[in-house]
């Protein structure tokens, strides 16, 4: 057993003592089992911190810096942020299942990916050994934990928590470092905390397309190299929330976009290259650029997710910002890939000509690639959703060619040191997504 296998497995024994927690929550008064709940973590913390600083025990948990400054702070943490979980949930209504699954995702992924890596050296099986690692007991923990609880969350919902929480998990991994594992644990938590106080309703059939779409498509876009392992990652954690919370049709709209700006990436790289203008590794986007480009977008699928319940506005209204935000990420993307490769392009500030990847420097033909990719998504919708009807299917295109529009002002204004090109991005999907909403609402789509 190599050490980190043996030292993922330690942390796994202290994250399943979070099994005790809707125990005793169940068996007693919520005060007694505020201490019974959370001292077991704080009492490792601080054998960590000021008792532990030799020995099998802890070899057993110690990580590199641990080791050099003689204290077990990875361990301290890790216990700590269980306890402020177990507090949350006793105290402050984060669902046991919600809790325990959060911790088990973590350790126990983490568990799995350092099993993956004791018999291969590929970075992605790794990867993928902790999705699934985390995933399997992360549901196996919440139907559990089911049992001590009043909630009562169906299978599907559970499986779409522990799926959900097993890429968010894995994604933080892959940009944070292995000492950052408290903070994944709560993003986790407070992600599914929101799932669970939206009360989404899962069927059986949609998280069984969610997970097998997604991850196909996911792999697939990784082995074309369209996308980095962080990339990929964040594009399955999307579509999965997408098929989800919103609908085959919104779905549709998202992979339309990551399939053809992929590709449009890719086109006659080598010259793109030449030119100077060809994104960097190779052309495989990372996370960075995925979210940058999606993140109005999932904004607007919990939106609609969350209304009218929690939110006072037609989820109609969501459904337009969605596929406004779509539309400029995909207008924009087709512009400046297919825009780049002509010559004489001109700022569009002032028009006078400008070196090609100049920021804010547009082409006609690069215009007409965007209009186009704006078409398409709207044409999808149209397709998909009897509200968009040909009237929304303008509306949509208007709010793309706005987002693309607005990028490249932003682009030839603002984009620099500070604001950089990802910033850029969101800011035009977000242009797009609150025209697309308001141009819905003033042409009599939708109500507010």
């Amino acid at each position: 057993m190599t050490s980190t296998v043996r030292r993922s497995g330690a942390f796994a024994l202290v994250g399943t003592l979070a099994l005790l927690v809707p125990f005793v929550s169940r068996m007693t008064s919520k005060p007694v089992a505020t201490v019974a709940g959370t001292a077991p973590f704080i009492v490792v913390a601080v054998l960590a911190l000021y008792v532990v600083d030799e020995g099998a025990v802890f070899e057993a948990f110690a990580r590199p810096g641990d080791r050099r400054d003689g204290r077990l702070y990875g361990l301290a943490g890790f216990s700590l942020a269980i306890a402020g979980l177990a507090l949350l949930s006793v105290q402050f209504g984060l669902p046991a299942p919600v809790f325990v699954g959060s911790v088990f995702v973590l350790a126990y992924g983490n568990l799995a990916e350092q099993l993956v890596r004791t018999v291969t050296a590929e970075n992605i099986l790794a990867v993928a050994g902790f999705v699934a690692g985390g995933f399997l007991v992360g549901t196996g923990a919440q139907l559990s934990t089911l049992a001590l609880t009043p909630e009562s969350y169906g299978v599907p919902t559970v499986v779409f928590f522990a799926a959900s929480g097993a890429l968010l998990a894995s994604l933080l991994r892959t940009v944070l470092f292995p000492r950052d594992d408290p903070l994944v644990m709560f993003s986790v938590a407070l992600l599914l905390w929101l799932f669970a106080d939206l009360a989404v309703a899962v069927t059986t059939t949609r998280i069984a397309v969610a997970l097998g779409v997604t991850v196909v498509l996911g792999y697939v876009s990784y082995a074309l190299d369209t996308a980095s392992l962080p990339g990929m990652l964040t594009g399955v954690f999307l579509g999965l929330l997408t098929i989800v919370l919103g609908d085959y049709g919104w779905f549709a709209m998202l992979i339309t976009f990551f399939g053809v700006g992929g590709l449009s990436t890719k086109f006659r790289y080598e010259e793109k290259k030449t030119r100077g203008i060809a994104e960097e590794n190779e052309g495989a986007r990372g996370s960075g650029n995925v979210l940058a480009n999606s993140t109005t977008a999932l904004v607007a699928v919990i939106g609609a997710a969350a209304s009218p319940s929690h939110i006072p506005v037609a989820p109609e209204v969501f459904l337009f910002a969605f596929a406004g935000s779509i539309a400029a990420a995909m207008s924009d993307t087709l512009s400046s890939e297919i825009g780049g490769l002509f010559d004489n392009p001109r700022l569009i500030t002032t028009f006078r000509r400008v070196e090609p990847g100049t920021d804010g420097a547009v082409t006609w033909q690069g215009e007409v690639a965007g209009v186009v990719g704006a078409t398409l998504i709207a044409a999808i919708a149209l397709a998909m959703f009897d509200e968009v009807a040909p009237l929304g299917f303008v509306v949509i295109v208007g709010a793309g060619v706005v987002g693309m529009t607005a990028d490249s002002l932003l682009g030839a204004t603002i984009e620099g040191p500070r604001v950089g090109n990802q910033g850029v991005n969101f800011l035009a999907t977000l242009v797009a997504a609150v025209a697309g909403g308001l141009l819905a609402i003033g042409v009599g789509l939708t109500p507010l």
